[in-house]
């Protein structure tokens, strides 16, 4: 696909010279960038009288932790409409593009996002891209959605057992994980559907403001349960072969069955 920017985001475990490296020309590579890192202006033009050969980079430039402090440093503010944990989020940033040297390694043109919190709540990060003219707010955007797919990943081999899979056939385990992802999106908008029911469920020991997958297959599961889905007419509507209080307990109790 020549004509379409694909953009692949990674985490820090896959921020290494030598891959961004080989990707570079194809594709948009976004990941993580250690503050550390060895950045380098773009190496001087070769004079035409020059011996020898080229330059692979230019002057050392600080370091992003030098970059944090320096009181020079100017800092943009941006509103991140999401965050992690799908909130709003109040950041500043600064960027540059630089090159990322590490000896016998290719030298790699990228640009730099730092961010920092300007609460003091969260930690400052930085990130690069592989797309030097590529804006910060996008970059930082980009990233933020690999979230919500490492999520549905997480939740997915969690409560639909991707990971546990049992066939012997290779066509049956490629048949499987399509099937039990397609069953994530039914359950997320069934779910979607049923909200006013959507009621995330805490305990002592954990407290959470917003709704997990387990409640939405929950809740899918109590729909789908109810008594009148499942039984016949009766003449007491407030008991079956158990007290309707009980039998609502027992319900509740195997929503939340993995």
């Amino acid at each position: 696909m020549p004509n379409r920017l694909i953009v692949i985001v990674a985490d820090s475990g896959f921020a290494a010279i030598e891959l961004i490296a080989a990707v570079r020309r194809h594709v948009c590579f976004l990941t993580r960038l250690r503050l550390d890192a060895n950045l380098f202006e773009e190496p001087p033009a070769r004079r035409p009288e020059q011996r020898g050969r080229p330059p692979k980079k230019g002057r050392k430039l600080p370091k992003l932790t030098q970059v944090l402090t320096d009181p020079a440093t100017v800092w943009t503010k941006i509103i991140m409409p999401e965050w992690y944990g799908g909130k709003r989020c109040r950041l500043e940033f600064t960027s540059g593009t630089a090159i990322w040297y590490h000896g016998g390694l290719p030298p790699l043109p990228i640009r730099w996002v730092l961010v920092r919190d300007p609460a003091g709540i969260r930690k400052p990060q930085a990130f690069l891209c592989t797309d030097l003219d590529a804006k910060p707010a996008d970059i930082l955007g980009w990233y933020v959605h690999r979230w919500s797919v490492e999520t549905t990943f997480q939740e997915t081999r969690e409560h639909l057992g991707v990971e546990t899979q049992r066939q012997w056939s290779d066509l049956a385990i490629a048949r499987t994980t399509p099937a039990l992802l397609g069953l994530f999106s039914l359950i997320t908008l069934w779910a979607a559907e049923a909200k006013a029911a959507l009621h995330p469920r805490t305990a002592a020991w954990y407290a959470k403001d917003e709704p997990t997958f387990s409640d939405a297959i929950a809740t899918v599961r109590r729909v789908l349960w109810a008594v009148p889905n499942l039984s016949i007419s009766r003449i007491n509507p407030d008991n079956v072969e158990i007290p309707a209080a009980i039998l609502q307990r027992l319900v509740e109790a195997v929503c939340y069955t993995t």
